[in-house]
């Protein structure tokens, strides 16, 4: 069964793997596991497209990043609360023809840290984005999951993908219709499966996942907490950028406006609290704090612990 003891130990399967995929982690009595999907390049301007140019380009040049193109990170989150063993998001799957080879990684990584699909008992989707949902469609893998599996998503992210509205976000041509398409189908293959929430659910001891809304209506976070310590996965409401620039509009959000709030909420809570942060597209394994720096704010990451 899934503990950090044994995800953190390589199986013969993985030992051709040469740069780390997984990174486990202890919050109080929970076992953590982050793992990576693997990366999606992607324009530059998607991460602040109402910012000019010449702003998005200064913050890249400081931090020594290509200013046209470069590869966020997709991470997601295995968490044993109990007699629970949670999947918090499940990747990108196959790549729909929009050119994000590196990714899709997560069922094959689960797979060399020695986790067996039947253990998981829930699944918690932020929300319903194809790099968040598309590891559950490929050929198979429904058939290797747990039959009393319960997968947990709030009620408005259902809702809004029987008729996504996409006229206020700022997405490469082909992401829309491929976002629309695998929603659809995702829904088609695993409504059964599905166990949606109004405001926030706990899933297990100390696991609860609440809605924020903004990146999407019904966008959530998994706030993991025991032994008073805590740590909040964000899924898509904070990106690398937001911490200096908290009020730049991501591409992919489809109520920018109330995106930034919800970010700036977020981290003004996290810089009180001083718990940990980890989020799908902050570089991997995205383990760290929040601190405020005036108006805006600094993520500090943490130091791998092996």
């Amino acid at each position: 069964m899934f503990s950090v003891e044994n995800a953190a130990t390589p199986n013969p399967s993985a030992l051709d793997e040469l740069v780390p995929s997984r990174y486990a982690l202890t919050v109080g009595d929970i076992d953590v596991l982050v793992v990576s999907d693997g990366v999606l390049p992607l324009p530059t301007k998607m991460l602040g497209h109402n910012a000019k140019q010449v702003e998005r380009d200064k913050w890249f040049d400081g931090m020594y990043l290509p200013r046209d193109a470069f590869d966020w990170a997709l991470n997601a989150m295995l968490v044993r609360s109990a007699d629970h063993t949670i999947l918090i998001d499940a990747g990108l799957g196959m790549d729909p023809d929009l050119h994000l080879p590196r990714a899709g990684q997560l069922i094959g990584r689960l797979g060399a840290a020695g986790i067996d699909l039947t253990e998981v008992t829930d699944v918690v989707i932020t929300h319903m984005h194809m790099d968040h949902i598309g590891g559950l469609l490929l050929d198979g893998i429904k058939e290797r999951l747990n039959p009393n599996l319960q997968i947990h998503i709030a009620a408005s992210e259902v809702e809004f993908w029987k008729s996504p509205d996409f006229t206020r976000t700022n997405m490469p041509d082909g992401f829309p219709d491929a976002l629309r398409a695998t929603a659809k189908k995702f829904w088609a293959e695993y409504s059964k499966y599905i166990r949606t929430f109004d405001d926030e659910r706990e899933v297990a001891p100390g696991v609860r996942v609440r809605r924020t809304g903004g990146h999407t209506p019904g966008h959530s976070v998994v706030r993991i907490d025991s032994n008073g310590e805590a740590l909040t996965f964000a899924g898509d409401a904070v990106f690398a950028v937001g911490f200096d620039q908290p009020t730049w509009h991501n591409g992919f959000e489809h109520d920018p406006e109330e995106a930034a709030r919800v970010r700036i909420g977020l981290l003004k809570d996290l810089a009180g609290t001083g718990e940990l942060l980890a989020a799908t597209h902050l570089p991997f394994p995205s383990i760290g704090h929040v601190s405020a720096d005036g108006e805006v704010f600094r993520w500090v990451p943490a130091f791998w612990d092996f």
